[in-house]
């Protein structure tokens, strides 16, 4: 009978989680992040390793009211998991672990706390064995699973416990982020602060994370439009002019890079400095 082991290299929930602080933590330092790099370099948006990444978060965020409901689903995700392309998944996972290891030590790499560490590795374990290799560690891990994705608010107190560990699962870093705004970047404003929240959240979704943007520039050029009938410096007009123009083009790239979250952040202090002009 072949003993069920948990491996945190292997388990791509964690590795993501922990990739995702890293890039919080390297963005609010200022440092150039390889976790950033690796983050681009292995979860695309049809690789294997991000299928398997979506059933990893979907059992740590999924919850059902009923015992049976809870139990199907996780029934469900584990046949998802088994069509995905096994041979495929091992190689990406092997370079995945072996980009690790020539960035990181690995042994401090995995020292931080996962708060949700047990449902990982319940997952990790019923997705990477079979019930035969041992039956009774293999139903241990699938009550646990079962009991986690339950849902039971018999209290408020209940509901505001879950409702945390429901955004701290889908935001990962976004408390990282907060406290650290507050001690280090207080001179922030809120609308600069959601810019980088989104673009740590959504580094593996450059879809979703142009969307976002664009949304962005659509506002910050409809506030420009209107400060600037307030600006009485005809020069500063002009220039307010060429500054919506540029934001056009911004919008209409198909890809964006980094270096364009950094502009849009100086499009925000502009703006910023606008209303305060405004306001004299």
């Amino acid at each position: 009978m072949k003993r069920i082991k948990h491996a945190k290299v292997k388990n791509t929930g964690i590795v993501f989680e922990l990739l995702v602080r890293q890039v919080a933590s390297d963005t609010m330092n200022n440092r150039n992040s390889q976790a950033l790099r690796i983050l681009k370099k292995h979860f695309k948006t049809n690789s294997a390793l991000t299928a398997e990444l979506k059933l990893y978060r979907s059992l740590s965020t999924e919850k059902f009211l009923s015992e049976s409901k809870a139990s199907k689903f996780l029934e469900a995700v584990l046949r998802t998991r088994k069509q995905l392309n096994e041979s495929q998944l091992r190689r990406d996972k092997y370079n995945l672990i072996k980009d690790l290891k020539s960035t990181y030590n690995l042994e401090d790499f995995f020292k931080s706390r996962i708060t949700n560490y047990k449902t990982h590795a319940s997952t990790y374990k019923l997705f990477e064995y079979a019930e035969a290799d041992d039956p009774a560690q293999y139903t241990t891990n699938k009550f646990s699973l079962v009991e986690h994705i339950q849902t039971r608010l018999n209290t408020k107190k209940d509901q505001t416990m879950l409702t945390t560990q429901h955004k701290d699962v889908r935001i990962l870093a976004s408390k990282l982020v907060v406290d650290k705004f507050n001690q280090k970047y207080s001179n922030l404003n809120e609308s600069q602060k959601r810019m980088l929240r989104e673009y740590i959240n959504n580094v593996t979704n450059s879809v979703k994370l142009r969307k976002y943007i664009i949304t962005e520039i659509l506002n910050l050029k409809s506030t420009i439009s209107e400060l600037k009938s307030s600006i009485p410096n005809k020069v500063i007009r002009i220039k307010l002019t060429e500054v919506s123009n540029l934001l056009t083009k911004l919008g209409k790239r198909h890809s964006l890079q980094d270096k364009d979250v950094l502009t849009m952040l100086r499009y925000y202090e502009l703006v910023n400095e606008l209303k305060t002009i405004g306001t004299k």
